[in-house]
């Protein structure tokens, strides 16, 4: 069946987390180790990594678990001025 994006509330309109399963496959955690170190459900993990919208409370603790910078993740999460379009000044 194909994917109908009327039907995905998230749909282009949430940060691309996609890099974060191979940040996680890289680090060697499956889905369910990074369950256990984070304390997030495999399912949450799931959903980050297939776009789905979170909010940042989750990204902190997925990057302190994969030992991240806690902005690796949260910079994409928030829009900054520069990523809209606008000067920072």
């Amino acid at each position: 069946m194909p994917h109908n994006a009327t039907n995905d509330e998230t749909s282009g309109s949430g940060p691309d987390y996609s890099a974060l399963r191979a940040m996680r496959e890289t680090r060697g955690y499956s889905v369910e180790q990074l369950s256990l170190t984070c304390g997030l459900a495999a399912g949450e993990i799931e959903d980050i990594e297939n776009g789905k919208a979170t909010d940042p409370s989750k990204l902190r603790r997925i990057a302190s678990a994969l030992r991240l910078p806690q902005e690796a993740f949260l910079a994409s999460a928030v829009p900054t001025p520069a990523a809209q379009g606008r000067s920072l000044t």
